[in-house]
């Protein structure tokens, strides 16, 4: 599968980041982040393919926060074999993954199915609306979860839970909250950058 990408050529042996942007997002829309946060890295941002009325997305929706489960894991695996692809054209062996709302549910459900693709994964303002299956795989993953208290996309209830699920698989979970909702803010930034520091 071939996906339309901003790439960046990193230096030889360096580790590769994804990022994945956000509904109405591209795929600049986070690409020199992912050249900030590791200096000289790789860095891979593929732009979702599905059109919601002009707004990217990386998977179909029927509603807020009611996902098309079967175009979800179409496109997973479609997006799976991407990364691959990419790990083997650079030859990373770090690799990392970074998105924002729509871009961290379809970063989190490729880490969900295939532990192994991603050492480090940041989820900015994740939704997952469904029961994940246990996955063993993530025992020890670094994974950066950021969110907003009065998120009216992904609302902190939900967001907990997918917490607690992490952390009951093993993962090495950070938490970073602000007070407000859906935006990013600089304390997310700055979360980023201490992950890595």
């Amino acid at each position: 599968m071939s996906y339309h990408a901003a790439r960046t050529q990193g230096q030889p042996g360096a580790p590769l980041v994804f990022t994945f942007h956000g509904t109405g997002g591209d795929e600049h829309q986070f690409h020199r982040l992912g050249t900030q946060l590791i200096r000289g890295a790789h860095v891979v941002s593929p732009r979702g393919e599905v059109n919601e009325g002009g707004a990217l997305r990386y998977f179909r929706r029927t509603g807020e926060g009611v996902y098309d489960m079967d175009d979800l894991g179409r496109r997973r695996d479609e997006l799976i074999r991407f990364v691959e692809a990419e790990i083997a054209r650079t030859g990373a062996r770090r690799v990392v993954g970074l998105g924002y709302s729509n871009g961290a549910n379809i970063l989190a459900a490729m880490a969900l199915e295939r532990s192994d693709l991603f050492g480090e994964i940041m989820l900015l303002h994740p939704l997952i609306p469904w029961d994940p299956a246990p996955q063993p795989g993530l025992k020890g993953r670094r994974i950066l979860v950021t969110a907003g208290e009065r998120d009216p996309i992904c609302p902190e209830p939900q967001t907990r839970s997918f917490l607690t699920y992490l952390e009951a698989q093993g993962a090495s979970v950070t938490q970073a909250w602000h007070p407000g909702g859906h935006e990013i803010r600089p304390m997310e930034v700055d979360a980023l950058k201490a992950f890595f520091a």
